[in-house]
């Protein structure tokens, strides 16, 4: 009499369900209130510190990455949090090489790209960009006690064996500086730590975030600041959310961002330069 009753239930259930979404647009989800949250795709290559890096924990707010078993941390993810926070999405973010991010925001892979990048000409020609949330000037990283550690021009790195990052506009700009001796561009910031520690070169060409990030975590770095240093435009130092042509997100990120005045960028960077890890 028992089964007989719950089978009698359970069809009963089922029918008013059903009846329940018939002359409406309401899924069975919505109906039973099982409906997820929308997502936040963010991109990033976890190698940039202290923009974003990768650690082993969720430590100092470190968010997973998507599909493995690692984490996630620094300014990027930081900002990421509150545009998330704001659209009223769940973050998630997918970890990609950084010449991968373009492809997988325009594949539809992820939602924006919040990786440090900047909104140059050429890149508005494939995607579009927020405002501004970072701001920032090129320095050299060289090795501390080398032939380059009193440099205050970039031309007193004449002849020098200098690189920086593959298809960024850093990369560029060595050729400013005369008779330098430019080497092959690299795909990441580690892999320039640890070309720049071997002596393989005398310096990369990086932002202030990631020079200071350098030096903090390598003993054996210094980060160079100019007093004569390489022509850029606003475009070329700025960081912005890279977002598909015509994209709705825009508008709203635009707003979000505006609420974070230029104190608080400050003070997020401060705290993830700092909770940096110590080696990456």
């Amino acid at each position: 009499m028992r089964k007989k009753l719950s089978v009698l239930i359970v069809i009963s259930l089922l029918t008013t369900i059903v009846l329940a979404g018939c002359g409406t647009n309401s899924s069975i989800k919505d109906v039973v209130g099982v409906a997820e949250k929308e997502t936040f795709r963010v991109g990033l290559e976890a190698g940039y510190a202290p923009f974003n890096w990768t650690q082993v924990d969720d430590s100092n707010g470190g968010i997973k990455i998507d599909g493995a078993a690692e984490f996630v941390g620094g300014y990027d993810v930081e900002i990421a949090k509150k545009i998330a926070e704001g659209l009223g999405r769940e973050l998630v973010i997918v970890k990609t090489e950084w010449d991968g991010l373009v492809p997988a925001l325009t594949s539809g892979k992820i939602d924006a790209i919040i990786a440090g990048m900047s909104p140059t000409a050429e890149r508005k020609e494939t995607i579009d960009f927020s405002e501004n949330y970072y701001k920032s000037n090129l320095v050299m990283v060289v090795q501390k006690g080398g032939k380059y550690e009193d440099a205050t021009s970039i031309q007193d790195f004449k002849g020098a064996k200098i690189t920086a990052q593959l298809n960024t506009f850093h990369y560029s700009v060595v050729d400013q500086i005369q008779d330098v001796d430019k080497q092959p561009a690299m795909d990441n910031f580690p892999a320039m730590r640890v070309a720049l520690e071997s002596g393989m070169i005398d310096g990369y060409i990086s932002e202030r975030p990631e020079g200071i990030s350098a030096e903090t975590a390598n003993k054996n770095f210094k980060m160079i600041e100019f007093r004569d240093g390489f022509n850029t435009s606003d475009a070329d130092t700025a960081i912005a959310v890279g977002v598909v042509k015509g994209s709705n997100l825009t508008e709203k990120i635009n707003k979000i961002l505006k609420a974070i005045s230029e104190e608080e960028q400050e003070a997020i960077m401060d705290d993830a330069i700092k909770n940096q890890p110590a080696a990456e």
